[in-house]
């Protein structure tokens, strides 16, 4: 409230005059709509989003340059059959596929089989094996190391062949020892397959229609043989057969300790030994088998074997652990082929396989 100077009341006193000033409006903060705000909500959500996908995609990444996804992870025990809750264990060890280095998850297997017999879980091993064999020396790590099991841990070892096991499958197999009744094949199995291959191929006709000539350069011409690009010489022919000849005599004798009865009659094993493929019966006509039977048929026989009470045994089979990325997309990463310089270079090289193959056997002449 002011007064005036110049205002005077009716008795000479100065009147007092109101300036009436406008209220002061305090300005109130704007309210954002419901709309707005679910805006912002999204858009936060999408950077938070952005960012857990980018730390996912790095991690994936991380994973692929350091190997962490390879298909053949730890052992993981997936129940089978008979009691889950039972202290007893039986194992089913797999050998799928062609064999080639005899690592990976195999010895994985091998080495989990070993650490739970040793605390005196496993009591027992089911070798199941479908392969058509692979190469020599990798049938025979796979046979070593599951003789070394059995001789370390004193467990029985049954095996269960599946739709084949042939060439290296059968002589793995031959890990039973003298066991009795523990080579069980079903029905439908293809066996046997008993001998060595050489794969050799003379490309010097096709490269000389492509304009192809080999101009090797060796220390000595026994360096290049079993060379593609040129026909073989009798000397190398008979250096690879020699070869052969050693394999296949190891072969024999590695089936005289899975089969004893053959040690006493080694004439009626190379009988056998040629090469072919058997059925399970006339495998088990032959000898070469004991049981025509499923799986189920080689858990029993090993739980027999174990001297273990059926009511509480667990039977288990080693699967790979998957992957954190099998878990994150549901599906089995698969391991592209490497069609590199050494792939190329591997396959050039003359070996040697325990295999049941439709290829052209090494030592035949042309």
């Amino acid at each position: 409230m002011e007064t005036s100077p110049h205002s005077e009341g009716s008795i000479g006193q100065p009147v007092m005059a109101t300036v009436i000033q406008p209220p002061t409006v305090q300005s109130q903060p704007r309210k954002r709509s419901i709309f707005s705000r679910i805006i912002s909500v999204f858009f936060v959500l999408i950077f938070i989003g952005s960012l857990l996908l980018n730390f996912l995609f790095l991690s994936l990444l991380g994973m692929v340059w350091f190997g962490a996804m390879d298909d053949e992870g730890r052992v993981q025990e997936r129940f089978f059959s008979h009691q889950y809750y039972a202290t007893d264990k039986v194992a089913i060890l797999t050998i799928d596929g062609v064999i080639m280095s005899g690592e990976g998850f195999f010895k994985r297997q091998i080495e989990h089989a070993m650490k739970d017999a040793k605390y005196g879980r496993l009591k027992a091993l089911v070798v199941r094996i479908n392969s058509p064999g692979g190469t020599m020396s990798g049938s025979d790590y796979m046979y070593h190391h599951l003789c070394e099991l059995s001789k370390q841990t004193n467990i029985p070892i049954v095996v269960s062949m599946g739709g084949i096991a042939a060439s290296g499958g059968y002589y793995a197999s031959m890990a039973v020892g003298d066991t009795p009744e523990a080579i069980f094949a079903e029905p439908t199995t293809w066996t046997g397959s008993i001998g060595v291959i050489i794969p050799h191929y003379n490309c010097a006709g096709l490269m000389k229609e492509l304009g192809v000539a080999d101009d090797s350069m060796a220390s000595n011409p026994l360096k290049e043989m079993g060379s593609f690009a040129r026909p073989m010489t009798e000397e190398e022919r008979k250096i690879f057969q020699g070869l052969i000849t050693d394999a296949f005599a190891r072969f024999k004798s590695v089936i005289e300790y899975g089969r004893p009865k053959f040690k006493q009659d080694p004439s009626a094993l190379d009988k056998l030994a040629t090469g072919r493929v058997f059925t399970a019966d006339q495998a088990q006509q032959n000898g070469l088998i004991d049981k025509i039977g499923f799986i189920d048929d080689a858990v029993d026989r090993a739980i027999a074997l174990a001297k273990l009470d059926k009511d509480n045994v667990k039977v288990v089979k080693y699967k790979p652990e998957p992957s954190l990325v099998n878990l994150l997309l549901g599906v089995q990463s698969a391991r592209p082929a490497n069609f590199d310089l050494a792939a190329l270079l591997d396959m050039a090289t003359p070996r040697a396989y325990y295999l049941c193959t439709w290829l052209p056997p090494f030592s035949a002449k042309p």
